[in-house]
């Protein structure tokens, strides 16, 4: 298959198909069109292992190498709406965890700034290659402990969490701009998104769905 017929899709992984997993995110309460517009340009079947490619489409978490997840594609549309709610655009972002690439490929469609750090070097290659696929190499990708953050390239607009932490690292609150928002999984069981904003008077923190994520680890492999 050429590269145009690898991101179009056939069968189970074609546009048609990928257009009716939009149309069951805005059924299940997805409203912002800029979000849904960024899941439908993203083709997800090049980031899920190759046995996984006819259930890409599904709203399922689907596994990974090194038992990781690619996120549900609700959640990933959830996450990113809240952090867009209210806003034109989500600026300076930063990814902690970009596991196989997908959801750093979705912010792409969204902001032209993504930064993303993975700590599984293996991941991360496979990162790179599906992001090379969708000539998407304006995205930053690090081999770095999410858990410092990326302080170098701080601060940012928008700071986002595929894995649940216990609590909220103080280097993320620390790199976030005036303004800016971080969303973040956070507990153990369960496990609640957290959205903290970074007002005049300090932080604001607000607690929207419990969800299921993969532990925030500390260093890297």
């Amino acid at each position: 298959m050429n590269g145009n017929g690898l991101l179009q899709g056939i069968g189970m992984t074609s546009q048609r198909t990928r257009a009716r997993m939009v149309e069951r995110l805005r059924v299940e309460g997805i409203r912002d069109e800029r979000v849904l517009t960024a899941i439908a340009a993203v083709p997800r079947h090049i980031f899920v292992e190759p046995a996984m490619a006819h259930r890409a489409y599904e709203d399922t978490a689907l596994p990974l190498i090194l038992g990781q997840t690619i996120s549900q594609p609700y959640i990933v549309a959830r996450m990113i709406e809240l952090l867009l709610a209210g806003r034109e655009s989500l600026g300076r972002t930063l990814e902690i965890g970009a596991g196989c690439g997908y959801q750093a490929a979705v912010l792409a469609m969204l902001t032209r700034d993504v930064f993303a750090v993975e700590r599984l070097a293996p991941l991360l290659a496979r990162a790179r290659d599906h992001l090379r696929q969708l000539n998407l190499g304006q995205i930053r990708l690090k081999h770095a402990d999410g858990m410092g953050g990326l302080p170098e390239a701080a601060p940012f607009d928008t700071i986002i969490v595929a894995a649940a932490a216990a609590g909220i690292p103080q280097r993320l609150r620390d790199q976030l701009a005036p303004g800016g928002r971080l969303m973040i999984p956070v507990g153990t069981d369960p496990q609640v998104l957290c959205l903290i904003e970074r007002g005049p008077q300090g932080f604001v923190e607000s607690r929207f769905d419990a969800v299921r994520f993969v532990p925030l680890l500390p260093g890297v492999e």
